[in-house]
């Protein structure tokens, strides 16, 4: 199995982060005014991945905040979405529902969906005591 950044290719600018991360950093750059240029960023990242998004309910900044990465990214670079959460439970996730298609539409539309079934993978069988 290759990883993320294999699959990516050694010259290709990858970025994994986790969605809270991602969010709190976000936050943080709002804060001290760095927000565009951090927006910019992401932007310019080859293939983002946003992992374990949705295991928290987003706040209605972090709503705003994805809208703009995907729109910024949307047919030009790779955004790679992680979820234990069904994609058809997305909207309820999201809450309002303008808001909701639109950042579902940028997600699904153009999206490979991989569903991953068995046991996790992070579990080590290994361990003994």
């Amino acid at each position: 199995m290759l990883s993320p950044q294999q699959a990516a290719g050694a010259a290709t600018r990858l970025s994994i982060r986790r969605a809270p991360r991602l969010f709190r950093r976000i936050g943080f750059a709002r804060a001290d005014g760095t927000y565009a240029r951090l927006l910019a960023r992401i932007a310019r990242i080859d293939v983002l991945v946003i992992d374990d998004w949705g295991l928290a309910q987003p706040r209605e900044t972090e709503k705003h905040d994805l809208l703009e990465i995907l729109e910024d990214r949307c047919g030009n670079r790779a955004t790679i979405m992680t979820s234990q959460i069904d994609p058809k439970h997305w909207h309820q996730l999201l809450g309002e529902p303008t808001l909701a298609d639109a950042i579902v539409d940028r997600i699904i539309n153009r999206a490979h969906k991989i569903a991953l079934k068995g046991p996790t993978k992070r579990k080590d069988e290994t361990i003994t005591t």
